[in-house]
């Protein structure tokens, strides 16, 4: 590998790989698989979009999504085309380079966030969230991701509970109630 594509030896200096350079004529590990799951993504959104009116005229309803999708699965065909002859490179891995653990850890996160917004709410789940990932990714102590954590929380519950007045799961913790009470408070002050 040429050092001028990527900077240090181990290529990462944490910008993303869309940007120019990378390896000529070589392919990253995992690369096949993700162009056939693109490839694959795509020809399943094409069947979708046919679905919504079928090809009937040019102004049905579902010429746009259909023409749209059908760049994105003529796009992916030829990132298979271009992929699956190029060899893999020898000096990555999928678990160093590709899917480090961090990735893996918060995809995981993310999976478990889905999982426990319905049952638990909005507030105790993005709070779980917040803290575990900035304890993990900060590597500080507990008591400075408990502070960024919830205090990031508290404005973003203010600013889309209270001020867009977006309804989020409420689950466990009584919201309604809070909502009341500040709307009285300051019903009060500006009395």
């Amino acid at each position: 590998m040429d050092r001028e594509f990527r900077g240090d030896q181990d290529h990462h200096n944490w910008m993303s790989d869309a940007v120019p350079g990378g390896y000529a004529l070589q392919q990253r590990p995992g690369e096949t698989v993700f162009a056939l799951l693109l490839l694959a993504a795509s020809l399943f959104l094409l069947y979708s979009a046919f679905g919504i009116s079928g090809f009937e005229a040019l102004s049905a309803p579902g010429s746009v999504p259909m023409a749209t999708t059908f760049v994105m699965v003529v796009s992916a065909a030829y990132i298979v085309y271009r992929t699956l002859p190029q060899p893999v490179v020898k000096t990555e891995s999928i678990r160093r380079h590709i899917l480090p653990t961090v990735v893996v850890l918060f995809f995981g996160f993310l999976i478990a966030f889905g999982i426990l917004l319905k049952p638990l709410g909005f507030l105790p789940t993005a709070a779980l969230f917040l803290v575990i990932a900035i304890k993990v990714l900060s590597r500080r102590s507990w008591i400075f991701s408990f502070s960024v954590g919830l205090g990031s929380l508290l404005v973003v519950w203010l600013l889309f509970r209270i001020v867009f007045t977006v309804l989020l799961p409420s689950g466990i913790v009584p919201e309604a109630e809070f909502i009341q009470l500040f709307r009285e408070l300051f019903a009060g002050v500006l009395a």
